[in-house]
């Protein structure tokens, strides 16, 4: 039986974290590992790991093929970062995010201009110049206008990939 001078201090009571809340650290920190492992080589390169985390990534590598060794490793791994300062590991992985989603962004935004000029013809040519004045007017008519062509008659879509290629070429975002 606990007495009322036996009570916790609010010190302690500030320290306590409950076991679900723990497992629920340690499944991110289980989930950021396989994140690196999943990371190309010149990603990798560029987060800042200790030596042993390291280590732990390219062991992983070897053993991708080894269902429960990988998976136990992957334990180790994130014992590894749970030991360790993660902060600066998720800034880099959240900052290869976030450069797949402004290049997703900016094919989507290609993409859309590509249909606006097959669907829109000068129109469109023209609103496309008034934002990128150095593109050739030329060049964006006569592909617009096969492309425009080739849709109507069914055949295969040559132009309309030339124009996006042309249009990714030669559009630079700030």
């Amino acid at each position: 039986m606990r007495h009322h001078d036996d009570a916790p201090s609010q010190d302690e009571e500030d320290d306590w974290v409950s076991k679900s809340q723990l497992k629920r650290e340690s499944l991110a920190l289980r989930k950021l590992g396989a994140t690196l492992v999943k990371l190309q080589p010149h990603e990798l390169a560029k987060v800042p790991l200790n030596e042993d985390i390291k280590e732990a990534v390219e062991l992983a590598h070897r053993l991708h093929n080894k269902r429960e060794g990988l998976r136990r490793h992957m334990s180790y791994l994130g014992k590894l970062l749970r030991n360790s300062d993660v902060s600066d590991i998720e800034k880099a992985i959240a900052g290869f995010a976030h450069k797949d989603t402004t290049a997703n962004a900016k094919f989507h935004k290609l993409e859309l201009w590509r249909d606006r000029l097959i669907k829109e013809g000068d129109k469109g040519v023209n609103a496309l110049m008034f934002e990128y004045r150095h593109l050739d007017r030329q060049k964006l008519r006569q592909l617009a206008r096969v492309g425009r062509k080739e849709l109507a008659a069914g055949l295969p879509p040559v132009a309309y990939r030339q124009l996006f290629q042309y249009l990714k070429a030669n559009i630079k975002e700030e």
